[in-house]
């Protein structure tokens, strides 16, 4: 390697190839990171800060060692196609996301193969295309319940804003309720533990200390206590109430929590014979489930809508564009209506305007996994319990694949322009047999929120500065997103 960690280690060839008979050294730091943590681009929860140098320095793969663990990021969408995709049975869900099974249990973020398919299995009817459809209706009449509060001049926080938003249509989907002081709990709970996300992935083998008074932990202990009595609470209230045949027709209600409650695990042919019987979740398994689409459906959709306001407010010309749109397809003064499903397929232009501003700031902003078996990508040998990052964040804004990046450009999602860009350029749901479950209906709570409340209100951005991402589970505005209401 190179005495300078500074330099590149070699002009090694970036893209996959006939590999040659040795494997060549992957570029990096020379010293494990704890040697840097002095520099400007390591920060204790701020991992954007070292890929991005990462990237500067070494090129689109590179390799750092931490706590004597072997670390590959990657910014090739071959390299990260394989992993996900080709060589996805070589890996498994790295560190940070297996810790958050002290908070998610076995949900479909953190399950291993073959637990991970079974539940899958389970899950599908529940975000069956039909099924997610027949929640349109319900997110518009929330989105319009919302902006109709809103008064003109009135400055909001557009990212508590959206999380309100956001939380009321998962509690109408999940729970069939309103935001009752159950919900609200929830939500309280999950955002106690948010904050506490460096400290749980940072504290080494929290699975072993959870018993012990240590202040971080009690608080989170305390928080999960809560949250777990409050979704039992919700099974158990939904399971009786199915069995007293108040939800019709014999069967669980039409929400999500109640299809887990009722979708069956139908085993294969194979299964079948060897003696493997349809099953249903146990409530430990509703419950993971339940917190885990809970956290992906609420979190990321609402920070997504919160950045689309941000961006459409400094990009008056592609707002213009909206707005017109909206104007073709629903209408104008009073022949102007809300959206409905029909509509969807015509609303284009503010599909691409949510998927561009998922791309400058993707709510899941980096995914990680532990290969379990030495794996070589391109000339380069990835070693067996090396953990292998790649950043949504980072790509999506690697000029290679979208020339000047940091512009607003919704064009760039015109069915021609993602033909043309290799796949794993833009991945804001993951990839491969883990893929969101329930990326069809982030699509479309996204596109219908955003035609709903562009159709009355433009918004001004007011903050002093421009805003600060900031990388947790999610990618949140680290302060509040202040809007001026300008009625349309």
């Amino acid at each position: 390697m190179s005495p300078n960690p500074e330099v590149p280690v070699s002009s090694l060839p970036s893209v996959p190839g006939s590999a040659p008979r040795m494997a060549q050294e992957i570029p990096g730091l020379r010293f494990p990171l704890q040697a840097y943590m002095f520099r400007s681009w390591v920060k204790l929860g701020h991992p954007i800060r070292l890929f991005e140098y990462l990237l500067k320095t070494y090129g689109n793969i590179a390799q750092y060692r931490f706590m004597g663990t072997p670390i590959v990021f990657l910014n090739d969408p071959r390299y990260i196609q394989q992993v996900l995709v080709t060589d996805s049975t070589s890996f498994v869900k790295e560190r940070t996301v297996r810790r958050m099974k002290v908070l998610l249990g076995e949900g479909l973020i953190t399950s291993e193969d073959p637990v991970h398919i079974r539940q899958r299995r389970i899950a599908a009817p529940a975000f069956h295309r039909q099924r997610i459809a027949a929640y349109g209706e319900r997110i518009v009449s929330i989105a319009q319940s919302h902006r109709d509060q809103w008064k003109p001049n009135q400055q909001l926080d557009i990212s508590a804003a959206s999380m309100a938003l956001s939380l009321e249509i998962v509690a109408r989907t999940l729970f069939d309720t309103d935001v009752t002081p159950d919900i609200l709990a929830i939500n309280d709970e999950v955002n106690t533990i948010m904050h506490l996300y460096n400290f749980i992935v940072a504290f080494p083998r929290i699975e072993s200390f959870l018993h012990l008074p240590i202040p971080g932990i009690v608080k989170f202990r305390r928080s999960k206590a809560r949250l777990d009595a409050v979704v039992k609470r919700l099974i158990v209230e939904r399971r009786n109430a199915a069995g007293r045949g108040e939800l019709g027709e014999g069967k669980i209600g039409g929400d999500l929590l109640s299809m887990l409650l009722s979708s069956t695990y139908e085993p294969t042919d194979a299964e079948v014979v060897a003696g493997r019987q349809p099953e249903c979740m146990s409530d430990e398994q509703v419950r993971d489930e339940v917190l885990t689409i809970f956290l992906a459906g609420y979190e990321t959709v609402a920070n997504a809508l919160a950045w689309t306001w941000y961006l459409l407010s400094q990009n008056p010309e592609v707002e213009a564009k909206l707005h017109a749109e909206l104007d073709v397809v629903l209408g104008t003064g009073d022949q102007q209506r809300l959206p409905t499903l029909a509509d969807y397929p015509s609303l284009r232009y503010t599909e691409q305007v949510f998927a561009e501003s998922m791309r400058l700031y993707p709510p899941a902003w980096a995914m990680g996994r532990m290969a379990t078996r030495d794996v070589r990508l391109g000339p380069y040998n990835i070693p067996a319990g090396a953990h292998v990052f790649f950043s949504q964040y980072i790509m999506s804004r690697t000029p290679e694949y979208f020339p000047d990046p940091l512009r607003f450009d919704p064009d760039r999602f015109t069915v021609e322009a993602k033909a043309a860009r290799p796949k794993f350029t833009y991945f804001p749901f993951g990839g491969g047999s883990r893929q969101c479950i329930g990326e069809s209906f982030a699509w479309m709570e996204g596109v219908f929120c955003l035609a709903t409340i562009a159709q009355r209100w433009r918004m001004a951005y007011v903050g002093a500065a421009s805003p600060v991402p900031q990388a947790k589970i999610t990618l949140r505005p680290r302060d509040p997103l202040m809007m001026r209401l300008i009625p349309r």
